[in-house]
């Protein structure tokens, strides 16, 4: 099996990238899953309707999510829709809309967030631990997205699951990490995926909103930013018995 993990979707600009690139890259490298982070898709914050569509039409079969997925309250009932392929972080409370895996027969996405540096959530590694611990969880690969902002964090997660998932991919930072490698146990890791959005940015945003808050200390609305966009990803081989084979870096850029 070959799965494709692209980065955090950003904007306009990044819906349009996965458009333009993803449909491309699935057929020139026989995708059989595609699996976006789209927790920033609808202009930087959250998710709508519209947009998690538009990601699916582009050839998306997977949406996860993150610290923003709560961003947009429209969309919250939509979460517990299981036409949609959307996931939120396992380690939130129970009681909040959504799921944290999705099970496709062949193979299950897992979606957990960090605690360093990011928010408040239950600890992911005892989530994952109790995940493992269930029926869905044997016989098939498990890929998983640990959405983070401290690599320290995302790498004591790759630590803890290697030999036990087929793969932890980190995101959330914007910035694609050069670290794609299969732990001595078998697990496939980066540290971050990285990022679908403008390049002339910072982390997708306008780079004077940006500024203004870091020179003056205020607050200000960032605004996604426009331009070339990069498309940012890792493609995970998996063999038949579920073991990854290689993982690698696939990064596209958009002409404007």
């Amino acid at each position: 099996m070959r799965v494709l993990m692209v980065g955090d979707v950003v904007g306009k600009p990044g819906r349009h990238a996965v458009s333009a690139i993803l449909p491309t890259v699935r057929k020139d490298l026989n995708i059989d899953l595609a699996v976006v982070q789209g927790e920033n898709v609808a202009a930087g914050f959250g998710l709508t309707l519209d947009t998690v569509r538009e990601l699916m039409d582009a050839g998306a079969d997977v949406i996860t999510t993150g610290n923003h997925v709560w961003d947009r309250k429209e969309f919250l009932p939509h979460l517990d829709n299981e036409d949609l392929p959307v996931i939120r972080p396992m380690n939130y409370p129970r009681t909040v809309p959504g799921r944290g895996y999705i099970d496709l027969g062949k193979i299950v996405v897992v979606n957990l967030i960090g605690r360093v540096f990011i928010g408040e959530a239950d600890s992911p590694f005892n989530a994952i631990d109790q995940f493992l611990a269930t029926n869905v969880a044997v016989g098939r690969p498990i890929v998983v997205d640990f959405h983070a902002e401290a690599t320290s964090e995302k790498q004591a997660m790759g630590w803890y699951l290697d030999g036990r998932v087929a793969a932890v991919v980190g995101t959330h930072t914007h910035v694609a990490t050069a670290d794609p490698r299969i732990l001595p146990k078998g697990t496939a890791y980066i540290s971050d995926l990285g990022m679908v959005g403008a390049i002339d940015s910072v982390i997708g945003m306008e780079v004077e909103d940006a500024l203004f808050r870091f020179l003056h200390n205020m607050p200000r609305h960032l605004r996604v930013a426009s331009g070339r966009s990069r498309f940012n990803s890792v493609l995970l081989d998996i063999d038949e018995s579920g073991v990854p084979t290689s993982i690698e870096r696939v990064d596209r850029e958009t002409k404007a």
